[in-house]
């Protein structure tokens, strides 16, 4: 089973002053299309599943081959938490890729790895 990769697009997105404040959807959709052309190898050795959580004004932002975009109805940390632990139940590898110390704990806790931004994003 491939290792699950989970992004927190908000705090990726965010991790870079490049003006994506402007333009929240353009940078997630960005960070997606930067992801699918990767796959994900940055972060983990090996195949990955890649899901991008967004949220706000990124919610509705599509998924393309190689990434999975999953809105976030509320909070994006409490989906990529959801995410991590559900990885963790089925006894399956999971690493969150954010910068975020509280979700960083949170995820920890039910057994995924983190890796922070630049794991992922070319600056």
């Amino acid at each position: 089973m491939d290792t699950l990769l989970v992004v927190d697009g908000a705090n990726v997105v965010g991790s870079v002053p490049d003006g994506w404040w402007r333009e929240r959807e353009a940078a997630a959709e960005r960070l997606r299309d930067a992801l699918a052309a990767e796959g994900g190898q940055s972060a983990v050795s090996g195949p990955a599943e890649v899901v991008l959580v967004v949220e706000g004004a990124a919610r509705g932002l599509g998924s393309v081959p190689g990434v999975r975009v999953e809105s976030a109805a509320g909070s994006g940390d409490d989906l990529v938490a959801r995410l991590a632990a559900e990885a963790g139940a089925e006894g399956r590898a999971c690493v969150v890729v954010t910068a975020d110390r509280g979700l960083r704990a949170r995820v920890e806790a039910v057994g995924a790895r983190c890796a922070g931004p630049r794991s992922v994003r070319r600056r």
